[in-house]
């Protein structure tokens, strides 16, 4: 299946994508470059769920972007908080989330993006999973391909997979999309670090 994708244009994997037929997803984090998957997705059906764990921990630019992306994509945005508010949390177990590998640090991870996380998927029960995340970006993701499936049994699709940072900055000027200046992530220590959404593979790309 990476074989045939391959050949194919960001465009028409997302095609591909929501032509299974099969009940499919978006996430995004309205990020920097999170306008572009959006774009491509929306161009091609603009009915599919669009999901966003908000972790409460964002920055003013990324409720601007995203709210500018929700009004002019017309998104069918799903939102997800964690149960406690980051006001609470910090009131009850301070501001300190400790570091990664720290049980405090991986309960706090678990508390704001994976647990809202896991109630999107078991309220959507998607099928199908359209993600942006790209081959540069992280050693873990060069192992991926196009198409993979995880333990779930979701196959995760990502339309962006070969695309280099210029490419997508290309893109974003030539379709004038918002993106935020500051962005904070704050179960990522570095650009370099995946927070656990995209960790729950077995099989990688190519194999499907």
């Amino acid at each position: 299946m990476n074989c045939h994708l391959e050949e194919k244009t960001s465009t028409e994997i997302v095609e591909w994508a929501i032509n299974q037929n099969k009940k499919t997803v978006v996430t995004t984090s309205f990020g920097y470059n999170s306008a572009v998957t959006l774009h491509l997705v929306t161009k091609v059906k603009k009915s599919v769920p669009i999901v966003w764990v908000d972790s409460g921990y964002n920055l003013e630019d990324s409720y601007v972007v995203a709210e500018k992306l929700i009004q002019s994509l017309g998104l069918n945005i799903y939102v997800y908080n964690p149960v406690m508010s980051a006001a609470r949390r910090e009131a009850v177990h301070g501001a300190n989330f400790g570091v990664p590998g720290n049980p405090k640090f991986e309960k706090f991870k678990n508390q704001v993006k994976l647990e809202p996380f896991q109630r999107a998927l078991k309220e959507l029960q998607p099928e199908i999973w359209i993600s942006g995340i790209r081959r540069e970006e992280t050693e873990y993701r060069r192992n991926l391909g196009i198409v993979s499936m995880d333990a779930r049994g979701i196959l995760k699709v990502s339309p962006l997979f070969n695309w280099t940072e210029n490419d997508v900055s290309d893109y974003m000027r030539k379709y004038s999309l918002p993106s935020c200046r500051h962005y904070f992530d704050p179960t990522k220590v570095d650009s370099q670090t995946e927070c656990g959404l995209h960790l729950s593979q077995f099989e990688q790309g190519g194999g499907i």
